[in-house]
């Protein structure tokens, strides 16, 4: 190399693809780790399965659940279950809570269509399920394709039943029909957004009659039927359901080289996943590392199951409690001392539609995790806007421990935005920086991530928290 050469090796920052830095024993284990996390998008399509999925592994790797312990030592594993949709995990540090927390924060809802209360209705011979979509869907991308239902049925008796239909080999799908083109002139004169009205995204879910024809709707009575020989119910009880409707697709390989992973749900279950490996792996930190699994952040993280209620405050309080260290102001000081990764997803740059993003400040996939200084809109309007000294600070542990990372924005500026849970966790004193795995097609029923962003993802927060 030339002096020259040198000198712009020393300066620039280079941006590298992370394929080029692992060899193919580290290859194999990138691939074992993403073929877990495969299972678990296929085993945890709702924010519901997720907990559950949690709950299971983390009883099995001796975390307990912090109402069962009277008292909190260093290097104790402990965990709490908010109303079965969001889950708080701490190992204990040999530092006081007051010097601060370490924690992961990612959420583990994702957009979808929820059932509305009265959702079944007959027109014309065929019996449909009306939708109110959640979260900042193309509505147009959920028709014509396969979709199961998941989720909760609860009697007045306070029984609950669990609902799983469309993800077995015999079981029946369900879809929303769309417009032939020879028909949709009219439709494909519309703006992209206007195509299909939230109105229309009705699921069908039958077409045979039941009954004498004197009865006035007799499909729907049949699918009524059929519910209550299955399930026990009636129609009533749909009223007092979570019921919801994702992608029946399966999450998998993707590529001749099988570099990425294709499915529904990695906003924000890739994250989520990363993290609850990396707390996983940690015994006796020197301060406390907490990992959260929130619940609402896709329709802004209200709800006492979401990061805006006090529940969080809640969990954090009862280990100053059991650690025989709370007093006036404590909760604060905690959070004040406290810093955070805001593990959410980055939009990774796709070259196809490559003009909406700034490529000196994209995420790339397969460049390594991403992180986010701030997020927001315009003019960082809601966003979290972490100190040039935090900063730093992240990129000491990250360099340090050899993890391969980039900078970006979340597009062009004034060309949209986005926000996390960051700023939330932010209000309370907490350092906070948004820092994720970069992802393509983020928000449509089947999402695109590189098996090495998920791995160094893991890193990046089992080395944060420790």
């Amino acid at each position: 190399m030339t002096e020259t050469e040198k000198l712009e090796k020393y300066l620039f920052n280079e941006k590298k693809c992370g394929w080029d830095l692992v060899n193919d024993e580290q290859k194999q284990e990138i691939a074992k780790f993403s073929d877990e996390y495969i299972h678990y998008l296929n085993r945890c399509k709702t924010e519901r399965e997720a907990v559950d999925f949690t709950k299971e592994i983390l009883e099995k790797n001796n975390f307990i659940n912090v109402q069962e312990k009277v008292v909190l030592l260093p290097g104790d594993k402990v965990y709490y279950i908010n109303r079965g949709k969001a889950v708080y995990m701490a190992v204990i540090g040999e530092k006081p809570l007051e010097t601060g927390l370490n924690i992961v924060g990612a959420h583990i809802d994702s957009p979808r269509l929820d059932l509305k209360p009265n959702p079944l209705y007959e027109d014309t011979g065929f019996a449909y399920l009306k939708t109110h979509y959640y979260g900042g869907i193309k509505k147009y991308q959920w028709t014509a394709i396969p979709l199961s239902i998941h989720g909760v049925i609860v009697k007045t008796t306070g029984e609950k039943i669990n609902v799983n239909i469309g993800e077995k080999d015999d079981d029946p799908i369900f879809t929303i029909t769309d417009l032939l083109p020879h028909l949709a002139i009219e439709q494909m004169d519309k703006k992209l957004k206007d195509g299909i009205k939230g109105e229309d995204l009705n699921l069908l879910v039958g077409s045979i009659p039941y009954g004498e024809e004197k009865i006035k709707e007799r499909i729907k009575l049949n699918i009524l039927k059929l519910l209550n020989e299955k399930y026990g119910i009636v129609e009533k009880d749909l009223i007092s359901s979570e019921l919801e409707l994702v992608p029946a697709f399966k999450a998998k390989t993707l590529g001749f080289d099988r570099s990425m992973v294709a499915g529904y749900g990695q906003d924000d279950r890739v994250c989520a996943y990363t993290a609850l490996r990396g707390i996983l792996d940690i015994e006796k930190p020197r301060k406390t590392a907490v990992c959260i699994l929130a619940d609402k952040e896709e329709i802004g993280s209200m709800g006492n199951t979401g990061m805006e209620s006090h529940v969080f405050d809640t969990f954090v309080a009862e280990l100053l409690n059991k650690t025989n260290s709370n007093r006036p102001n404590a909760l604060e000081k905690v959070f004040c001392n406290s810093r955070m990764l805001s593990s959410d997803v980055d939009a990774g740059l796709d070259p196809i539609y490559a003009s909406v993003s700034e490529k000196n400040n994209a995420s790339y996939l397969g460049y390594g995790i991403g992180l986010n200084k701030y997020t927001g809109a315009r003019g960082k309007s809601g966003s979290s806007d972490a100190s040039a000294e935090y900063v730093a600070e992240i990129r000491n542990i990250l360099e340090t421990n050899g993890i391969k990372y980039q900078f970006a924005e979340l597009g062009k500026v004034d060309n949209g935005g986005g926000g996390t849970i960051a700023y939330i966790l932010a209000n309370k004193g907490i350092d906070v920086i948004d820092c994720g795995v970069p992802v393509l097609s983020m928000h449509s029923p089947y999402e695109v991530t590189s098996k090495f962003d998920i791995y160094e993802a893991y890193k990046t927060y089992k080395a944060f928290m420790e």
